[in-house]
């Protein structure tokens, strides 16, 4: 029998639980042994839960408990659960989580240490929530050499995007919506400021590309500067805006990491994934083009991903190629000054006056536009850096880069 511990009882870890619990004969078919759930780690009671029995207040107990083979973290962030992975991994036994914190800020040195004592540290879940992709990426693509890692990586912003798109509200309406629909925490920060799908896109280039990629260094933009306006403008282009992670192998080896708004063509595949479902577009030298698309979050679909790698150590019995990447260093990435593209620029200014600033552009109409108000695509692709120079001297209202 392999015996497991949940490290928190919030949404996921519950979920865990849960599916664990009713899905356990097609388990342990699949796996050729029983699954069961020993603890359950939280500081809070749970009278009424109906695996009461199984509640525990001291990760020492799960720690010294050698019956106790895989743990499952679910308790978020970079703090306790760090301190947790550390010791449970010390002592032996596989670990499986969902925390995309975790994996993008500690991932290296939790690999590191899992290979050294012998143990897995598996991650399905800490990007695309019930998506299959770290499997994918690590397995079923390793042939090949991997060119771009791109998504659509934060139901939260979707919906919010959707909502602007479908509905005609405002950045503001559609946010509260979320909040009420429960889509978005009461503290929204770390998905409209871009941060969550900053963790994850580090996590899929880590993989993608072998080298760490820290998430400090990796420039990062939300969606809160988002109008109306540049959606009315997007649509009359036939373009979705969507909040995308994109990682790009440069032609010298560097990696090009960052999130950020885009235009997005409205017959590309990420133009179609709304409300609050996911999508990871992989380019690899072999395959061309593959695209990865569900829910990116929620008590179930993330649970089905954890438990899967809980069923991947059962049927292994731990003995699995290991998941890890190489250190980075100053060469690992470059920013995306030096990553052309084209953009939607929106000023306060005449057409004629824009066209003598960029150059060459595809202007845009908008119903109700301000007076004095232009927008438009530039012909040319160039860096922001680039752009940003042209323009100097002019109200910038809004720049946003086009997918190409």
């Amino acid at each position: 029998m392999v015996k497991v511990a949940i490290l928190g009882y919030g949404t996921v870890g519950s979920g865990v639980a849960q599916v664990l619990c009713q899905n356990k004969d097609a388990i342990a078919r699949s796996v050729g042994d029983e699954v069961q759930v020993k603890y359950i780690l939280d500081v809070r009671d749970f009278d009424q839960s109906p695996y009461g029995g199984t509640f525990v207040k001291d990760f020492s107990v799960i720690e010294e408990d050698p019956e106790v083979s895989v743990v499952v973290e679910t308790i978020g962030g970079a703090t306790v659960a760090l301190n947790f992975t550390q010791r449970a991994l010390s002592a032996g036994k596989h670990v499986v989580t969902s925390n995309k914190e975790l994996v993008a800020c500690h991932g290296l040195e939790l690999t590191r240490l899992a290979q050294e004592k012998g143990v897995c540290y598996l991650f399905e879940a800490s990007v695309g929530g019930g998506i299959p992709i770290i499997r994918p990426l690590t397995m079923c693509l390793a042939a090949n050499q991997m060119e771009e890692v791109c998504g659509i990586l934060n139901g939260t912003t979707n919906y919010i995007l959707t909502r602007m798109i479908g509905a005609g509200l405002s950045f503001e309406a559609a946010l509260k919506e979320a909040q009420e629909n429960g889509y978005a925490e009461r503290d929204p920060s770390a998905d409209i400021l871009g941060y969550d799908a900053c963790r994850k896109i580090c996590i899929l280039a880590d993989l993608s590309f072998g080298k760490n990629v820290d998430p400090q260094l990796v420039p990062t933009e939300g969606i809160t500067g988002i109008t109306l306006a540049d959606v009315d403008y997007a649509d009359g282009a036939g373009k979705k805006i969507k909040l995308l992670g994109r990682a790009l192998r440069q032609p010298d080896g560097r990696v090009c990491a960052y999130v950020a708004p885009h235009l997005v063509d409205g017959s590309h595949p990420l133009a179609g994934v709304e409300d609050v479902f996911n999508a990871v577009l992989v380019k690899g030298d072999a395959v061309g083009e593959v695209m990865f698309y569900g829910p990116g979050a929620g008590k179930l679909p993330t649970a089905s991903a954890v438990v899967a790698d809980v069923m991947d150590i059962a049927r292994s019995k731990g003995a699995r190629p290991p998941i890890t990447w190489e250190q980075g260093d100053d060469q690992t990435l470059c920013g995306t000054d030096e990553l052309a593209s084209r953009f939607y620029v929106r000023v306060q200014a005449g057409a004629d006056a824009l066209r003598t600033h960029v150059g060459e552009i595809k202007l845009l109409a908008r119903s109700g536009a301000a007076a004095g108000e232009t927008a438009g695509i530039t012909e040319q692709a160039m860096t922001e850096q680039q752009l940003r120079f042209k323009l100097e001297g002019m109200e910038v209202l809004s720049l946003i880069r086009v997918l190409n």
